[in-house]
């Protein structure tokens, strides 16, 4: 299940993400999304290995460490295009 619910908390992420920083991203909402999976897998994955443990369901901490990687990325991507 880890991977999927990461892709899952990855779209709520990349939505979330856009919502706590809102402003024009080059790319629109896809590219948000997509940005949100791939924060959250890389948020799962920082958070893994520093032993927080990985995705055994669906509940508040996971979705902050989707949301924290969403941003990271989001503040990265927009750096880079911006």
């Amino acid at each position: 299940m880890g991977i999927i619910a990461w892709i899952v908390f990855g779209l709520i992420a990349g939505i979330v993400a856009k919502f706590i920083m809102p402003g024009k991203d080059p790319g629109g909402m896809i590219v948000t999304s997509l940005i949100g999976i791939a924060g959250a897998l890389v948020g799962g994955t920082i958070s893994s290995m520093l032993g927080f443990g990985d995705v055994t369901g669906f509940d508040m901490r996971s979705m902050m460490v989707a949301v924290g990687g969403a941003l990271l990325l989001l503040i990265a991507y927009r750096k880079l295009k911006g």
